[in-house]
């Protein structure tokens, strides 16, 4: 099959793929042609943004701070919930340093984050 080569090419595609937006909706039959097309033009398009627009995952310092903002705690919280000193959450927060194996479980347990996340495995 082909594929986007340029951005040229990227742009006339996602033009396309607006157009059929129009006409396709979710009872367009999968046999359609419109739909065919669009699903067809998506998964070039896709291909072409997975290579050329890669998107790294998070660092664990933005997982903890976004897990912070969901329960709604602060720093000093956090700190009592894993038994460490708030100069120790904030060198995790900043980035300045990684948590050991056994902090890692802690944080992975009461953050209720997946353990290879907090790990960098995933």
């Amino acid at each position: 099959m082909a594929k986007i080569k340029t951005k040229l090419e990227y742009g006339a595609t996602m033009a396309r793929i607006d157009e059929l937006l129009a006409i396709v909706d979710d009872n367009t039959p999968t046999n359609d042609k419109n739909m065919i097309e669009l699903v067809l033009l998506s998964d070039l398009v896709e291909e072409y943004d997975t290579e050329h627009y890669p998107i790294s995952p998070p660092a664990l310092h933005e997982i903890i701070r976004q897990r912070m903002d969901e329960m709604q705690i602060n720093q000093t919280i956090l700190a009592n919930m894993l038994d460490l000193s708030p100069s120790r959450i904030s060198d995790f927060l900043s980035g300045r340093s990684e948590p050991t194996l056994k902090v890692a479980r802690n944080i992975s347990s009461k953050l209720n984050i997946d353990a290879n996340v907090v790990l960098g495995v995933a």
